[in-house]
């Protein structure tokens, strides 16, 4: 199943998108601009592979729904999301506010 909604953070809307999968569940919570995302992102290969395309993105690992995510810590951010002011350990919902 898919669950795609729109989320209002300070008067900002995203899109938070669920993908209930085979023993795990995909989270996203993005706007047109960056993403935050569960463990399986890999901020690595945005980093390294993907460079070129300046991917704004944090991972918070840990997280079972929307509402962590939105609240957990990021683990890692792309270089993109560090040049815009996230920084590892701030709270999802924030560094989506740093995407605005």
């Amino acid at each position: 199943m898919i669950n795609l909604s729109p989320i209002k953070i300070d008067n900002h809307t995203f899109n938070a998108v669920t993908v209930l999968l085979p023993k795990t569940t995909l989270l996203v919570v993005m706007n047109d601009k960056g993403y935050i995302m569960c463990g399986a992102l890999d901020v690595a290969l945005l980093n390294e592979k993907l460079r070129d395309r300046q991917i704004i993105a944090g991972r918070a690992v840990g997280v079972k729904t929307i509402e962590e995510l939105l609240n957990a810590p990021l683990e890692s951010i792309t270089v993109e999301a560090e040049k815009l002011g996230i920084q590892k350990g701030m709270i999802g919902k924030d560094a989506l506010l740093k995407m605005i």
